[in-house]
């Protein structure tokens, strides 16, 4: 019964219970007197007997499951306070404790927590109420515990009320680092943010990405999961079940759900590795069950029982899969290890945990040690009347080394630090006062020093940081079969400010790779080459593997998005794993078509050469005569050697050079030789033409050498203009996906279309003035081959500008180089070629009497053809209508062909023969 009593400002807590806990010393579970005492709180059974749901009266019950390792942690403490007592650390001052049995169950610590703010000294339980608690003597001065974060929290908040200080030794939840809720809470180990950070870092190196997590319904559960979600996600790690377990054993679904928890876990297939936030209860029920449906897996502990021996001795565990757990790292035991080898000395008038264990263990005397720590958990869970005896005593003694077995090393070293931060504050706090009397100080006086108090432990200082935490890191431990037996093993070091895990050892290296070798993925792990792309489910983790596009690679594994190459210098084709570089390219040497290019180039110089012996042997025939001269055909000639020769710029690696030569080449080249003909076609146009008007014009227009200069003169500005302020330069084209085309840049379009332009407009009036001497005397006449030349000419670059405009590549040179091989073929072939088969294959009218009777056949054709034209042109004017032209008219208009003739014929023996005049009779010369 509790009785609460409201007396002006004070707030008296009787605590009172019914049976078995009737006086509040008979909640005590074990306590030592001292000058200045210390409260623990432990779990050392697992749950309060109820035969009830929920309870019906005020009343703190019997609890039940005897905790071996919870019982080892109290034990810790008390070694730990008496080898403070030992030293010479506290010089005189006496540390005592008062250790109460939480029961895990928040209630019971909360009514542990009442009694250690009760008032000290006092003949009544009473807790008073004041507004100002800085004079306020509690019972102790500061608590160790409580183990779980449920509990911690609640006890915390109580504690806080008169800034007593607690430090845990267990409790890891992040909320704690909170000092504006806990000011008066430190720990001794770290925070679940660097557990949950290590966990989510060991998954993510592991190569998982797919998991279940499963947690306890309380405030240490929700805060893990929350913090875990985060840290997964940030390593990318997708959690595909998130299952949730009743905190506490007292819950009567806690059997349900752990079944539908397994269902879950059997159902995700493809989840290999379950990370685990439970109690040790928890996971020994969740291991029976599982070992039951044959369930293997990943398990990842959490420091709640990564290294529990009561799970690792469960029968056939070894079946259950892999066990990685982290650990609080361990410090020397082999002080605690003396002790627990001379624990039957150790007086236990106030121990009631350790009269139980020695009555269990008498009870449990005949039973192997493998089966001896369920022996105990079964007897415990009923009510067994301590009875001592020397039996006792004796088993106790015979079975102590079972106690080192069941041994957490990391939590034993974490209570020890606790007690020694303690230690070393009150050192700190009493150089000045007398702490002999337990009045020398309050609770929250300590809470300051411990702030600031720095203490060792083998060597090893420590402090508290600015949150209350102790971060010493963690040790990664792997759960190994050794001869039929479940081993807990070092695998390594997790440092907690470097993010990183410490390997040293060989063989763990190499568990840590058998680990990788167990897949635990949503989706199937993308190959490099390959990259993932979203499905329609919420997990990012789940996904399809596609290929990397052209120009991308990917060269990881599980790679989100492929990388692009650098187009410019580099390519990939799809699926790959890498970039190449783009080779470069151009018209070769050795490519096929410039071979052929080329042999049709130096066919063409062949033939200059060829025509150019023709001619020169044949200098003095009236066809080469009838030609303009050698001069004029050297000239000609010559510019079709540098036009064929300019085919050699065109093919190779360009250069600045190569690219400037040959359009200047071929452009001047090919003006001159158009300009040479366009002089032959004037000069044609000229010696047969009978229009008086026309021939006056043409008289005064024909000025071989200036029109050649003019003409060439024209191109070879523009040419320098195009190279001066726009020079054709190497450049590289990296447009197409997989090479780089070497290619000249002609720098401006303008004065390439300008060059090009203005040879057509020359070549155009060129073939206006072959088109109209067309009908001229058949073997020599020029014109009407130079007109089809020039056609040719027209065709082919008329052809040029839509396919040059639409060729990329390294052949665009070829595109040129055909145009200019077409046109100037075309204009050899039909200046030249005629002429030389008439040397050859005519020699017959190659003779100056042939040529003369030819000319004089057309002179007279043509005068009498003009005779009539003026007849009729002469009647016209005169409106004069005849039937039949008069004897005198016809006199008239024969006089006129006449003289019409003779003018024809002397002009042309001046121009194309001149040695015509000696040759010819004078008799025929005057009757003409």
């Amino acid at each position: 019964m509790a009785l609460l009593i409201i007396l002006n400002t004070y707030l008296i807590i009787i605590l009172a219970a019914s049976q078995p806990c009737q006086t509040p010393e008979d909640f005590v579970a074990a306590t030592s007197p001292g000058h200045i005492m210390i409260g623990g709180l432990f779990a050392i059974h697992e749950k309060m007997l109820s035969s009830e749901d929920y309870p019906r009266r005020p009343q703190i019950q019997k609890c039940i499951g005897f905790e071996i390792s919870v019982f080892l942690q109290t034990l810790a403490m008390i070694h730990s306070i008496e080898m403070i007592n030992n030293s010479t650390l506290l010089s005189g001052v006496k540390l005592g404790y008062e250790i109460y049995d939480t029961c895990a169950e928040v209630t019971v610590a909360m009514a542990a927590a009442l009694r250690f703010l009760s008032k000290f000294n006092c003949s009544r339980e009473i807790v008073e109420f004041k507004c100002d608690y800085s004079s306020y003597m509690p019972r102790v001065k500061a608590v160790i515990g409580a183990g779980y974060s449920e509990i911690t929290i609640a006890v915390s908040r109580i504690l806080n009320l008169q800034l007593m200080p607690q430090v845990s030794y267990e409790s890891t939840a992040e909320i704690l680092s909170d000092k504006i809720r806990f000011p008066s809470f430190f720990r001794t180990v770290p925070s679940d943010f660097y557990q949950t950070k290590a966990m989510a870092h060991l998954i993510q190196k592991s190569g998982w990405n797919w998991i279940g997590m499963i947690t306890t319904d309380d405030d240490y559960g929700r805060l893990a999961l929350n913090t875990f979600a985060i840290q997964a996600a940030a390593n990318n790690v997708c959690i595909a079940f998130k299952e949730v377990l009743p905190a506490f054993l007292s819950d009567g679904t806690i059997e349900v759900r752990i079944d539908q928890t397994l269902e879950k876990i059997i159902a995700e297939a493809q989840v290999n590795v379950i990370v685990v936030f439970l109690r040790q209860f928890h996971i020994f029920s969740l291991f029976k069950k599982a070992l039951e449906r044959n369930i293997n897996k990943i398990w990842i502990a959490s420091d709640n029982w990564s290294t529990a021996t009561k799970i690792t001795t469960i029968p056939n565990v070894t079946k259950i899969g892999k066990v990685v757990g982290f650990a609080f790292r361990r410090g020397s035991m082999s002080s605690f290890h003396s002790f627990l080898q001379t624990l039957h000395m150790f007086p236990g008038d106030y121990n009631k945990p350790l009269h139980e264990y020695a009555m269990l263990l008498s009870t449990c005397a005949y039973v192997e040690d493998h089966d001896l720590s369920q022996c105990i958990f079964n007897h415990s869970q009923g009510t067994l009347a301590y009875k001592a005896n020397k039996a006792v005593e004796r088993n106790f003694f015979m079975r102590n080394d079972f106690l080192w077995d069941y041994t957490e090393p990391g939590l034993i070293h974490s209570i020890q630090l606790a007690v020694f931060a303690l230690a070393y504050g009150i050192r700190d706090l009493c150089q000045a006062r007398d702490c002999q009397n337990p009045n020398a100080f309050q609770p929250w006086e300590l809470l300051n020093v411990l702030k600031n108090v720095t203490f060792t432990d083998g060597g090893n200082s420590f402090h508290f940081d600015a949150h209350g935490d102790l971060n010493t890191g963690y040790e990664v431990v792997l759960w190994k079969e050794i001869n039929g037996h479940m081993t807990i093993t070092k695998m390594a070091e997790y440092d907690l400010q470097n993010d990183v895990f410490i390997v040293t050892d060989q063989e763990t290296k190499d568990e840590f790779r058998n680990l990788k070798k167990i897949p635990s993925k949503c989706s199937k792990e993308c190959s490099p080459g390959e990259m993932k792309k979203a499905t329609k489910s919420q997990h990012s983790c789940c996904y399809e593997c596609v290929n990397c596009p052209e120009n991308h690679y990917s060269n990881q594994t599980d790679m989100d998005r492929c990388f692009l190459c650098n187009n410019e210098t580099h390519w990939a084709p799809v699926r790959s794993t890498r970039c190449f570089e783009k080779e470069v390219e151009y018209l070769n040497w050795n490519d096929s078509l410039a071979i052929l290019l080329l042999a049709l180039s130096l066919l063409g110089i062949i033939f200059v050469l060829v025509i150019g012996i023709i001619f020169t042997r044949n200098v003095n025939t009236p066809v080469v005569k009838s030609s303009g001269g050698l001069t004029v055909c050297y000239v000609i000639l010559f510019c079709h050697f540098l036009n064929f020769a300019s085919v050699g710029f065109f093919i190779g690696e360009p250069h600045d050079f190569t690219c400037k030569t040959r359009q200047m080449l071929f452009g001047v080249s090919f003006t001159l030789c158009v300009s040479c003909i366009l002089v032959k076609s004037l000069k044609i146009l000229l010696a047969f033409s009978f229009d008086p008007k026309l021939q006056n014009f043409l008289r005064c227009l024909y000025k071989p050498v200036p029109i050649i200069f003019t003409c060439t003169g024209i191109q070879v500005i523009i040419c320098t203009f195009w190279v001066i302020f726009a020079a054709p330069a190497v450049e590289e084209n990296v447009s197409l996906p997989r090479v780089i085309i070497l290619e000249c840049e002609e720098g401006s379009t303008l004065a390439f279309g300008t060059m090009l332009g203005y040879i057509a407009i020359l070549a155009f009036i060129c073939f206006i003035f072959a088109f109209k001497g067309r009908k001229l005397p058949e073997n020599y006449n020029e014109a009407k081959f130079i007109t089809f030349g020039m056609l040719i000419y027209f065709i082919a670059w008329l052809t040029f500008i839509p396919v040059y405009a639409t060729t990329f590549g390294k052949y665009l040179p070829a595109v040129e180089i055909i145009v200019i091989l077409i046109s100037n073929y075309g204009i050899l072939c039909c200046t030249f070629f005629p002429k030389c088969y008439v040397i050859l294959c005519k020699q017959e009218t190659n003779t100056k009497s042939a040529f003369l009777k030819m000319i004089y056949n057309y002179s007279s054709h043509s005068a009498g053809s003009l005779a009539m034209s003026h007849v009729s042109l002469d009647s016209t004017n005169s409106n004069i209508t005849m039937a039949k032209p008069s004897f005198s008219d016809k006199s008239t208009a024969w006089q006129k062909s006449k003289d019409l003739q003779a003018q024809t014929f002397a002009h042309i023996c001046r121009e194309n023969a001149t040695s015509l005049s000696k040759t010819l009779p004078r008799k025929r010369m005057s009757s003409i």
